[in-house]
């Protein structure tokens, strides 16, 4: 019998979807190696392997079978995904065209050494849009956007999708929400286009018309927007669902409870930008270490940067790595938590043990440190693989649980993608 590499349900899935790696056709207790495979859309290769043995009957479960060393060890079902890296220093896997997918080679070789013998291989199609999932890039007004739309009419729940300070337009997370059942408007704030890599302050008008254009869609539910926020774009996610109507619920991911970097200005009103001083940064290996450049956020004299964020009627989930070798995030996010708390409110707040800054879809692998395009500096990001990928998973369920409840009222469904 022929060695196969099976994907089970499918070959073909969305990225954020677990898979069953199975071989058959292997020898009773044959040792062989895992390798998987992929070329990002740079041309940059990254790949990740396990040492594995045979079952008695010749065949290997992934779900079942621990690895026996490699880039991890143990059961791991999907440990050859968030366990890819490349050869060169500093590399992020990340993904620039939604419309096509990552595809990723898995091949079985014989014996734990050189890899020279190929026995079977097959190919992991990991999609960015599910079927029917409609892209609409945004030029309105003064907005750089994306939409994505789920098939059919609806009504579906409507979220604005910020990442951070490194700008652009980023639609992969986007994409994947749309997927589920999200109308979903990736929004670019910063270096984009005409949009400046560094702008002297931001408006908070911009953000409205965002709001407005989402509310005008037909498939949008009528009760509500949800924003989610990464990093820069968690804070601003929070001065949305504070001093935007319209916002129903906000999930901040690795932010704060202030206004970091770049004022932002609204109706008659600039909340400053909490103090920093760029010359308290640490080198190391010469990788740039933000932990310390932000004054004491305990200190009333930067109180005047906070985010109301008590005055907002939104539901707020907070999500943070206690890894985050970017900034204090977990510290900040407690700061915020405690003040909502102060006023009564109810708060969600999870924080991972072993997870960096850029928590990200699920079987994203973690980025450690890589280069920020609008400072040009190599960053810290931080984060242990294994931790980070399980934080990873358990928080993107808990984003989509959260929007469902509070912008439809219902719990996470089922997926049938």
């Amino acid at each position: 019998m022929a060695v196969q590499v099976a994907i089970l349900p499918s070959p073909r899935c969305l990225f954020d979807d677990p898979i069953q790696i199975c071989v058959v056709g292997l020898l009773p207790q044959q040792a062989v190696t895992l390798r998987a495979r992929l070329l990002d859309e740079s041309g940059e290769l990254f790949q990740a392997h396990a040492r594995y043995r045979a079952s008695s009957s010749g065949e290997l479960d992934l779900a079942r079978s621990p690895a026996l060393g490699g880039s991890y060890s143990g059961v791991e079902p999907m440990g050859l995904l968030w366990s890819l890296q490349s050869e060169q220093l500093y590399k992020r896997l990340a993904k620039r065209n939604v419309l096509t997918p990552f595809c990723v080679d898995l091949e079985v070789y014989d014996g734990h050494g050189d890899m020279s013998q190929l026995l079977g291989k097959c190919t992991n199609e990991r999609r960015f849009l599910g079927e029917g999932v409609k892209r609409i890039s945004v030029r309105e007004g003064r907005l750089k956007a994306t939409l994505f739309l789920p098939p059919g009419s609806g009504p579906f729940p409507g979220l604005i999708d910020l990442y951070g300070s490194g700008g652009g337009l980023v639609e992969y997370r986007a994409s994947l929400l749309a997927s589920r059942g999200f109308v979903t408007l990736a929004l670019a704030y910063m270096a984009f286009e005409d949009l400046p890599a560094m702008p002297q302050v931001l408006e908070l008008s911009y953000f409205e018309a965002a709001v407005n254009f989402l509310q005008k869609q037909q498939q949008v539910k009528d009760t509500g927007i949800g924003v989610l926020g990464l990093s820069k774009g968690a804070d601003l996610a929070l001065s949305m669902a504070t001093f935007l109507p319209g916002i129903k619920a906000a999930v901040s991911v690795s932010g704060s409870g202030f206004n970091s970097f770049v004022p932002l200005r609204g109706d008659g009103f600039t909340v400053p930008p909490h103090p920093y001083d760029l010359g308290r940064i640490k080198y190391e290996s010469g990788l740039a270490d933000f932990r310390d450049i932000l004054d004491d956020h305990r200190d009333p004299e930067t109180w005047s940067c906070r985010i109301p964020l008590e005055k907002s009627l939104a539901k707020f989930l907070f999500l943070s790595g206690l890894d985050d070798a970017n900034w204090k995030s977990e510290l900040y996010c407690q700061d915020a938590v405690q003040r909502l708390q102060q006023h009564g409110r109810k708060v969600e707040f999870y924080s991972y043990s072993g997870a960096g800054h850029l928590l990200e879809p699920p079987y994203f692998p973690l980025c450690q440190a890589s280069m920020h395009k609008v400072l040009g500096l190599f960053v810290r990001w931080g984060g242990q693989r294994r931790e980070h990928a399980k934080a990873q998973e358990d928080a993107w369920r808990r984003i989509q649980a959260f929007f469902w409840q509070h912008l439809m009222d219902l719990e996470l469904p089922k997926s049938n993608l």
